[in-house]
């Protein structure tokens, strides 16, 4: 498998596992679409991490496979390419991307699916499609326009520059920097603090704020509120507000 997938006391770590560099063939496309959804539907996961290993996120896609393919060949493909990394960006629970070494091309797109990223201090991220006479296709024009706003997406997306760990977090490409031996801990400790959480409010906000990006104020505000009251429903809801009654604020046992 060029993806692996552990799961442990409600969190699930995805790693890619595609000496040396982690290149995101057609084979590791695949596995991360099938392990989002496979993700989506587990109940026993409430946060995931995606990590490359200690040395690397993903340095981009796999140039030797895509070298050979025509257009035709790369219609074909792409919607699958973006596909896959959709679904990771639709995951409904809390996903982290602990980012070391280089994040590149379509590794920068997989962790910008990423609810936050936490970058190790000689982590470089970049867009350098460009420099293949080539944009990016797999998210990257929109997400990272999204994020960052459109001159710097533009900046990166035109230039295909590599931004170190301390600009990424100027920048808020990333989210936030540690030593490099301290990324997993890091991610991982953000994720299992989320695992503990209410899983359907925690769904409810991503999904509110996802959705609420790509349309007006007025809808998203309608999702926001189907969603407040629609958690009224719900168990947790209950557990919430009756542990804070009881006990104060910020000690609910969630199920």
């Amino acid at each position: 498998m060029t993806v692996n997938l552990e799961v442990a006391e409600g969190v699930a770590t995805v790693r890619l596992d595609r000496p040396p560099m982690n290149a995101l063939d057609i084979a590791t496309q695949d596995r991360l679409r099938e392990l989002a959804g496979e993700l989506t539907d587990r109940d026993d996961v409430r946060a995931v991490v995606i990590w490359g290993g200690e040395k690397v996120f993903a340095a981009g896609a796999d140039i030797k496979e895509m070298r050979v393919m025509d257009h035709a060949a790369m219609v074909k493909r792409s919607k699958a390419l973006q596909d896959s990394f959709t679904a990771i960006a639709r995951i409904p629970k809390p996903v982290v991307a602990a980012v070391t070494g280089y994040a590149l091309g379509g590794g920068c797109e997989l962790a910008l699916c990423a609810d936050i990223r936490i970058a190790a201090d000689n982590a470089k991220l970049g867009q350098p499609e460009i420099l293949l006479g080539l944009i990016p296709g797999a998210g990257g024009t929109q997400r990272l326009a999204r994020l960052v706003g459109p001159s710097r997406a533009k900046d990166l997306i035109f230039t295909g520059r590599q931004v170190k760990a301390e600009e990424a977090l100027a920048i808020g490409l990333v989210d936030k920097v540690v030593p490099a031996a301290e990324v997993y801990e890091a991610a991982h400790a953000w994720a299992a603090r989320l695992a503990k959480g209410p899983a359907i409010a925690l769904r409810a906000a991503k999904e509110s704020v996802d959705a609420g990006l790509e349309t007006d104020l007025d809808t998203g505000l309608a999702i926001e509120r189907n969603w407040f009251a629609g958690l009224f429903a719900t168990e947790d809801r209950e557990t919430g507000m009756r542990s804070f009654v009881e006990d104060g604020p910020g000690k609910a046992k969630f199920a």
